[in-house]
């Protein structure tokens, strides 16, 4: 597999007054391209840190990030803003889809944002949503809105898709069924998309192609899972 993440060193310090905090302090790991990735930690160990990061949310106090050749640590905000908008698609724990517009007109949003987007129509087809196209945020289920979230990402056709506790607002059943098409849009288009998974909950890492563990604002492992188990061998 072509190495498409490369983490080297990086620390991010903010500062409060006269103290300084580390969030990530010498974080070093690497992802290949296609995987399902689950980054995995306790609260406050420098997971969502990593995510915007990647994300090109958040720019590194030192060290590397190499995407699919790139360093973004060391782009502008220019650069970055572009680098977001051509690249990532994110998806969080509390949906963040716009109230005042319909499905399709939150999934077709991405249609001024990127130059060749996937088709609205056909994605909110394989999420299961094409009935509720016409509908709006407030007559969905909170699965229903994630499914939306997951929609509006996968419509910019992303090098990555970033997951921020993507489960945490939902019931299990409704978890599973998000997760499962978090796999799907991993294992789709030739093995070109590579997912990105935050969470603390260590049962979605059984699933994973790769897991990270972070602790303290460090790498504490980061394996390859040989046997990734189905979604449905998982007892949740």
């Amino acid at each position: 597999m072509k190495e498409l993440i490369k983490f080297k060193n990086v620390k991010k310090t903010y500062k409060t007054g006269e103290k300084t905090f580390n969030a990530l302090d010498g974080a070093s790991f690497n992802i290949n391209k296609g995987e399902l990735v689950v980054i995995l930690g306790p609260s406050g160990a420098g997971k969502s840190t990593i995510l915007n990061l990647l994300g090109g949310m958040d720019k590194a106090t030192s060290g590397d990030i190499i995407i699919d050749g790139e360093n973004i640590a060391k782009y502008n905000d220019k650069q970055l803003t572009n680098y977001r908008a051509e690249n990532i698609g994110f998806i969080f724990q509390f949906y963040n889809i716009l109230p005042t517009l319909t499905v399709l007109e939150n999934v077709e949003i991405v249609n001024d944002i990127v130059k060749e987007p996937k088709d609205a129509t056909e994605i909110l087809k394989e999420v299961g949503l094409d009935k509720h196209a016409n509908r709006f945020p407030n007559q969905l289920s909170g699965g229903e809105q994630q499914r939306v979230s997951i929609a509006r990402a996968v419509a910019k056709k992303p090098l990555l898709l970033l997951c921020d506790e993507p489960t945490g607002a939902l019931d299990s059943k409704t978890g599973v069924e998000i997760l499962k098409l978090l796999k799907t849009q991993c294992e789709s288009n030739n093995g070109d998309n590579t997912v990105v998974i935050v969470t603390h909950n260590s049962l979605i890492a059984e699933i994973a192609n790769r897991v990270i563990k972070i602790k303290n604002g460090k790498v504490e492992s980061n394996n390859i899972n040989k046997t990734p188990k189905k979604i449905e061998e998982i007892e949740w």
